[in-house]
């Protein structure tokens, strides 16, 4: 018996719903052999470039800049042709500060002092007392906050390579590195633990020793470790022709590290400029004296020093002024001696670490035969040995390559070296 049409209908307006077969096959309709593994992997992609964003951090990837299709060079290049010059002027007060109606007082040398208004542009959170500022020509209204007036000599001094010596190429200096380490790494990576104490933390050092002892290389390891900027004087190149220049040379200098978060400062013969104070009868040697004196002031003066550590290096201790080596300028002197036999095996170790040697050298031995010298004596003989190996026309530099060249170093070379002198001083 046929269905009546009445039937059809009814089974039209209700037609039998999909099962999961139904309706997983209908899902696979114009799929690729491929389609869900792809999916699959571009689901964990994305789960995992969310995870790297969260470790990263906010990043600011918008430079504020329009779409290069939109920008109308000319008509820029225009404007600011027709833009006037502005001034340096130098902010000296400010009256009603936090205010709605602020007022500045502007020093534009040579000309006069006035009290204006803030250009469209600043905010006034930019301007503090004391900055230098860019006023237009017309109203003197400040447009734009300007950095410190900073000497390019001096902007010069900041090291920004790092050095490629680390501790581990420092010999026979362990007591030294660890006095070091106290100073200049453990406020900056712990702090809490003075604040617990009640004390600040040593500020100042002075390495001392005769020459070739190791004190500038651990400075380049200091520098190496650390990610503080670090700064390098070298005394003498504070000692200027025109009077009041060293000193103005120095107070830049501290300025400059005063606007880092943390900087480690290191005079390297702190002698040329720290020496004793003196009155020669002539007035000859006053600048150098006026710069030392600029030095002390800014070590501990009225001033704060902030967040900066000063590092000084000198063969002759002696000589430098009293007033420079006190507690609170200079909190620690670390003595750089001579070597012992355990330390000279060390740097022997490390200076033959890269070469080319023999298996069974006895480098204990190489220490005994070298007596009272220095680390750049060790230094010395071991080129001098590989300078044999070249002679010898060998590959390998062997034990009897090093002996002729303590011989031909510590024996010979024996009236050249400073080291009995500067033990006196130090």
């Amino acid at each position: 018996m046929a269905p009546e049409p009445e039937d059809e209908i009814k089974d039209e307006k209700n037609p039998r719903p999909l099962d999961e077969d139904d309706i997983a096959l209908l899902k696979t309709y114009g799929l690729g052999p491929y389609s869900t593994s792809i999916k699959k992997v571009e689901k964990e992609i994305k789960e995992m470039a969310k995870k790297v964003n969260d470790l990263c951090g906010i990043k600011e990837s918008d430079t504020g800049l329009a779409a290069p299709s939109q920008w109308d060079l000319v008509s820029d290049k225009q404007m600011m042709q027709e833009e006037q010059p502005l001034q340096v002027a130098r902010c000296t007060k400010i009256i009603n500060p936090n205010t709605e109606d602020a007022k500045y007082v502007i020093n534009v040398k040579q000309i006069a002092k006035f009290v204006v208004g803030l250009g469209d542009k600043v905010s006034p959170t930019d301007i503090e007392e004391g900055m230098r500022v860019g006023v237009d020509r017309n109203k003197y209204q400040i447009q734009i906050p300007l950095p410190p007036k900073i000497d390019p000599s001096v902007t010069m001094m900041t090291v920004e390579e790092k050095p490629d010596v680390t501790y581990n190429d420092v010999g026979g200096c362990k007591e030294q590195i660890e006095k070091m380490r106290e100073v200049v790494e453990l406020p900056m990576l712990h702090p809490e633990k003075f604040v617990k104490l009640g004390i600040d933390p040593p500020k100042g050092v002075l390495l001392y020793g005769p020459p070739g002892t190791g004190k500038t290389l651990l400075a380049r390891a200091v520098a190496n470790r650390t990610d503080a900027c670090f700064i390098r004087v070298i005394g003498s190149e504070l000692v200027q022709k025109y009077v009041g220049e060293g000193a103005r040379m120095v107070r830049e200098l501290f300025q400059m590290a005063r606007s880092k978060k943390a900087c480690i400062v290191f005079f390297d013969e702190v002698d040329a400029i720290g020496g004793a104070r003196f009155d020669d009868g002539v007035g000859g040697d006053n600048e150098v004296q006026r710069t030392m004196l600029e030095i002390v002031n800014q070590l501990d003066g009225f001033d704060a020093r902030g967040n900066i550590k000063v590092l000084m290096a000198t063969n002759r201790p002696d000589t430098l002024d009293p007033a420079l080596l006190r507690p609170g300028r200079l909190d620690r002197k670390v003595e750089f001696g001579l070597p012992d036999l355990e330390s000279r095996t060390q740097i022997f170790k490390i200076h033959t670490r890269t070469m080319n040697c023999e298996r069974d050298i006895r480098f204990e031995l190489l220490a005994r035969l070298c007596p009272n010298s220095t680390g750049a004596d060790i230094r010395s003989v071991c080129t001098e040995a590989g300078m044999y190996a070249i002679r010898a026309r060998r590959k390998t530099v062997t034990e009897k390559d090093f002996l002729d060249a303590v011989n031909k170093v510590i024996k010979g070379y024996q009236k050249f070296s400073a080291t009995p002198k500067y033990m006196v001083y130090n």
